[in-house]
């Protein structure tokens, strides 16, 4: 390994420079005496106080990138107060030190550093084999654009992982997101991914802590990337290192847990919403259009108003829950392809008129009842009881009718919004 010292290393970053054995303040790149001048591979890694792995973790990457027969770069993302910076660079690394303000934002912090046209991200405690780069190399030389590592296709170690993580946790959410997305990873939290320099920027990762994780899954399926899975190995935690949950304390797995489960939501909030949507409105019209005329008797049992309410109830919630899915699939659409078919079904000039006729088919059913409370002096006693039932309905029809015109003024300034964001990224792109 090069002995470097701090008075070799090279700053190549006019923002400032962190002191080594201690947490930095400012950002600092720091490049070690022999450095790869065009590497096709960047092997993107956040590091803090791992010094009991980080030189065993930065060899395990040059046997990798040796072994796949690329020209790689190592970029160290480091907010050590330890020496895990001297010790990387020492082993050939490049150290980008970054004050600590989580590991998703380490991954953004990085990204204007990166040289390689490929990067393969990863942990530095020496769980993910990183000698084992090649198939990873030859997905993306395959035209793959996000490859996603998967420990159940290659190798777990015994007392790697929690049972309750490898046997509950990690193979249910894996399964929703596939129901969801119709997708087919088999490992969505795996650690050991790569994406193209070009598909990283233009995700825009957001996430500053565990959840960059979820939001890279979930906008890969989104931007319609190229997508493989490849194997990994995933090696237990090395005698002498104590893992970041367990320095955090008891409550930091299920912290981040919840925090990746948010991200899930809020990436997905089109899928988490549009399709149950669909399914509450089905449903509560069915509950309720049957009873726009009275009771209705089936054996012993009869459905009357408290019923129909219900059906109308689900019917709103389930039509706003379809048409704020419906925006969302427009802050989420990154090929533009989702805008044009909602835009085309629900066209302006066609929705607003359907929304009004719905509206003023409601007023209608709402008139009967009205009338008679007018005329018995804003006092409702006796009268047909298929009023009632047909004032409600008149009810729902309105709110339905509201809610649409609403939707189409937020869709259509919605997609404005969308398209002009993406001229401006262009424009800032050339």
């Amino acid at each position: 390994m090069m002995d470097t010292t701090v008075d070799e290393i090279t700053h190549v970053t006019d923002v400032g420079r962190g002191e080594l054995g201690r947490t930095p303040t400012v950002t600092a790149l720091l490049v070690p005496e022999v450095d790869e001048p065009s590497p096709l591979v960047s092997i993107v890694v956040p590091a803090l106080d791992e010094a009991v792995t980080i030189e065993t973790f930065v060899l395990w990457c040059h046997q990798g990138l040796a072994e796949a027969g690329v020209r790689g770069e190592i970029l160290i993302v480091d907010s050590s107060a330890d020496d895990t910076p001297s010790l990387a660079l020492g082993a050939g690394a490049r150290v980008l030190r970054t004050p600590k303000r989580g590991l998703g934002r380490a991954y953004i912090d990085a990204v204007p550093f990166i040289r390689g046209q490929y990067v393969i991200m990863g942990d530095a405690d020496c769980t993910y084999d990183f000698r084992y780069l090649r198939d990873f190399v030859e997905k993306f030389s395959e035209g793959y654009e996000y490859v996603m590592g998967s420990r159940w296709a290659g190798s777990i170690e015994a007392g790697s992982m929690p049972p309750h993580h490898r046997y509950f946790g990690t193979p249910l959410t894996t399964w929703i997101l596939n129901r969801l997305y119709r997708s087919r990873f088999t490992d969505i939290h795996c650690g050991m991914r790569g994406v193209t320099l070009d598909a990283l920027r233009r995700m825009d990762l957001q996430s500053q802590s565990w959840e960059y994780a979820s939001e890279m899954v979930l906008k890969s399926v989104h931007m319609e990337l190229a997508t493989a899975e490849v194997p990994v190995h995933f090696l237990k935690d090395r005698a002498g290192r104590v893992s970041h949950h367990r320095r955090m304390g008891w409550f930091s797995p299920f912290a981040a847990a919840w925090i990746n489960l948010r991200a899930m939501f809020v990436s997905g909030a089109d899928y988490f919403v549009y399709r149950p949507g669909i399914a509450l409105a089905v449903l509560g019209t069915l509950l309720m259009i049957p009873f726009a005329a009275g009771p209705v008797t089936v054996g012993p049992v009869t459905f009357a108003l408290y019923w129909q309410f219900a059906g109308g109830a689900l019917a709103i919630l389930g039509l706003n829950a379809y048409l704020m899915g419906s925006v969302a699939q427009i802050f989420f659409d990154y090929t533009g392809r989702r805008t044009e078919v909602i835009l085309d079904r629900f066209r302006y000039t066609r929705t607003c008129g359907l929304a009004g006729g719905v509206t003023l088919g409601g007023m209608a059913l709402m008139v009967p009842l009205l009338v008679r409370y007018l005329r018995q002096g804003l006092v409702l006693h006796g009268g047909p009881e298929s009023e009632n039932y047909l004032f409600l309905t008149g009810v729902y029809f309105v709110m339905a009718g509201v809610s649409l015109f609403t939707f189409t003024l937020l869709i259509h300034a919605a997609a404005t919004a969308s398209q002009s964001m993406t001229w401006r990224q262009r424009r800032n792109e050339d």
